[in-house]
């Protein structure tokens, strides 16, 4: 263990994500990739300088020779055109494909054993891309949305009870867009399911407003969220690197799990120290399973579109 991982991708959630590798001190070294040499650079050298002030010692460097990311434990990919308003994710399909196809080729010749987390949209599709692009075994690649969308639904659901937010535990399934699948009746408050403390008008009220919570901060901010989805990064990371197997929500290639097959699907899955270690199957209503087969049908159509087979 050398405790390298890279990141593609020196925008706002690349940066944020390694700031937040440093401050947890997850890693001994972070290499950060950008189209831009200049810009990495710039970003690496930004949080180099605050070191004095945070009492840290990071090693941070842009990785301008792809090289550097060699023998890389994890590989974040961030890179990818920015969503903006009224841009839908599909429309960021054939762009962010060809970015994440180059990033992967690239970095799996230098680290063929790290594990791949994969934050760029369409990220569902992203996922598969980046299994293709890289030949992985797919407990080697997930998807970070899961745990945003939970996240956001965990918020929300405090939020209106009142309660701190270490009391409440949220899930959600399927497609990391319109078509996510929150599932109330995994989502509690201190052990009480929420579906006994609001009424149906409510719930569904949180629901709309995580399914729209990327494009809410779009509408406020006219830029991608970058803080929340850093945190769930960091979060899956520290899974990894400290081999928790933590049970988390993440976009993982399905083959036969739920009744699906050949595509990355939210789900909740066992992280560690070998990756994807297993696939949870929980049990789901009729009306839940069908609208998590909806959302893999939608991801099946996009990767359709670029010509991909499941």
């Amino acid at each position: 263990m050398n405790g390298k991982i890279t990141v593609f991708g020196a925008g706002n959630v690349g940066g944020a994500v390694t700031r937040r590798l440093i401050e947890r001190k997850l890693c001994k070294t972070v290499v950060l990739v950008d189209r831009s040499p200049e810009k990495a650079q710039g970003v690496a050298l930004d949080i180099l300088e605050a070191s004095p002030v945070d009492l840290l010692e990071p090693v941070c460097v842009s990785g301008e020779d792809i090289e550097q990311t060699r023998d890389s434990e994890i590989v974040i990919i961030t890179a990818g055109a920015t969503r903006k308003e009224g841009m839908s994710r599909d429309e960021l399909l054939k762009i962010n494909a060809a970015i994440v196809a180059e990033c992967v080729s690239k970095s799996s010749k230098y680290s063929p054993y790290a594990f791949y987390i994969v934050v760029s949209n369409p990220l569902n599709v992203m996922c598969h891309v980046a299994m293709r692009a890289g030949q992985l075994p797919r407990t080697r690649v997930a998807g970070m949305a899961g745990i945003l969308d939970s996240c956001r639904f965990q918020y929300f659901i405090s939020k209106e009870l009142g309660v701190s937010v270490e009391n409440v535990q949220a899930m959600v399934l399927g497609e990391h867009g319109e078509d996510m699948v929150p599932v109330p009746r995994y989502s509690t408050v201190a052990g009480i399911p929420v579906t006994e403390l609001l009424d149906e008008q409510k719930l569904a009220g949180l629901i709309g407003r995580t399914r729209d919570g990327g494009a809410e901060i779009i509408r406020l901010m006219h830029t991608s969220a970058y803080y929340a989805p850093a945190s769930a990064v960091v979060q899956m990371v520290a899974a990894v690197v400290m081999n928790k197997k933590k049970i988390l929500p993440c976009a993982s290639y399905l083959s036969g799990e739920y009744g699906i097959c050949g595509a990355f699907v939210g789900v909740p899955v066992k992280l560690g120290a070998n990756g994807v270690e297993e696939v949870v199957e929980i049990s789901l209503t009729d009306g839940e399973r069908q609208a998590l087969h909806a959302s893999a049908d939608k991801i099946k159509a996009q990767l359709a579109l670029l010509g991909e087979t499941c």
